[in-house]
């Protein structure tokens, strides 16, 4: 017999789930990032240089990324805690979440960032991750 963790059981049914998703937000980080250094290869930007001076393309790929990664760890705090209480809920809302990441990506890295549209179902996916007001004006946290 298997000697479980404390930890283990005191985690919710289904917070594989929430393991997961946050697996899978590496896995999209790790996307973007190749994505800049192809764009780096590209046009010819070199580090330590950020952003370019003459490639609005390259500086829309990196700004995606770069986007990205400022909301990160909210990203993973909020899939987290939301996590311990509705697991499955959260999973799907942190995929949402991430399958609105790729979107947003994908219409920045046309050269234009008014392609980012798409991204709105980003926020979608962290609705259910935000605090709630209560009829009496106290802000609580519904997680």
């Amino acid at each position: 017999m298997v000697a479980h963790s404390k930890l283990y059981e005191a985690l919710p049914e289904g917070f594989g789930y929430v393991l997961l998703t946050g697996a899978g937000s590496v896995f999209v980080n790790m996307w973007m990032a190749i994505n800049v250094g192809k764009a780096r290869k590209k046009y010819g930007v070199e580090y330590p240089d950020l952003y370019s001076k003459d490639s609005k393309e390259f500086n829309c790929v990196q700004r995606a990324h770069q986007n990205t990664l400022e909301s990160y760890a909210g990203y993973l705090f909020l899939l987290s805690v939301s996590g311990l209480q509705y697991p499955k809920i959260s999973a799907v809302a942190g995929s949402t979440y991430l399958l609105g990441r790729i979107l947003y990506a994908k219409g920045y890295y046309t050269g234009d960032p008014k392609n980012r549209v798409f991204s709105s179902i980003s926020w979608l996916g962290s609705y259910d991750r935000q605090p709630k007001y209560s009829s009496d004006r106290h802000l609580t946290l519904k997680l």
